[in-house]
């Protein structure tokens, strides 16, 4: 079985029984169906699987996994995705919106690098937003980090600009460009660019 989860050097596998294949289909429907759209002119993600890895700049910690599977979010993944994005400063975390790992998805893909993408910033808690918030002007009262709607990422050998590039061309939420701290801001939000 191919592996579905791996986080740091170890690799975990998800398997699927029947009756937690059901559950999970009855989950994916009651949130409002099985797949959301791609976000680019009418493409359509068609891969039986959309996979992501990720880098915490923070923690050192690295994740790569397969989080939706054959029209269904797979649990296990998304927990530890969940995981790897939280308040690295108040070791919080919350459920990350699924639209913002298929747009990050949907990014990787365009930029075709194959490397994790570097966070700078996933999820924050109100506390921790609020402290940044007193001592930067970049940090907005009531950010979309707070809702798992956001992310502050890098990718390895992927110029900044293109990173920006390709994000604002699937209008998928805003884009935000910080390049003297050298990150991009991806979010789902509404369509914006700063």
């Amino acid at each position: 079985m191919k592996p579905l989860l791996e986080v740091g050097r170890v690799e975990h596998t998800q398997k699927l029984n029947r009756r937690s294949f059901l559950k999970l289909g009855a989950l994916t429907l009651g949130v409002g169906g099985l797949a959301y759209p791609a976000l680019a002119a009418g493409r359509k993600m068609r891969a039986p699987e959309r996979s992501l890895a990720f880098y915490n700049t923070h923690t050192g910690e690295s994740l790569r996994a397969v989080y939706w599977f054959r029209g269904t979010y797979l649990p296990d993944p998304l927990r530890a995705i969940n995981h790897i994005l939280r308040d690295h400063r108040s070791d919080e975390s919350i459920s990350i919106d699924v639209q913002l790992l298929d747009l990050l998805q949907a990014i990787e893909k365009e930029l075709e690098a194959g490397q994790p993408f570097h966070i700078i910033s996933g999820y924050r808690s109100p506390a921790t937003n609020a402290y940044l918030h007193q001592w930067s002007d970049g940090v907005v009262a009531h950010s979309l980090h707070i809702e798992g709607k956001a992310i502050d990422i890098r990718m390895p050998g992927r110029d900044l600009v293109l990173v920006r590039r390709v994000a604002m061309s699937l209008r998928g939420g805003g884009v935000g460009y910080y390049p003297e701290s050298n990150f991009v801001h991806v979010d789902v939000g509404r369509v914006r660019y700063w």
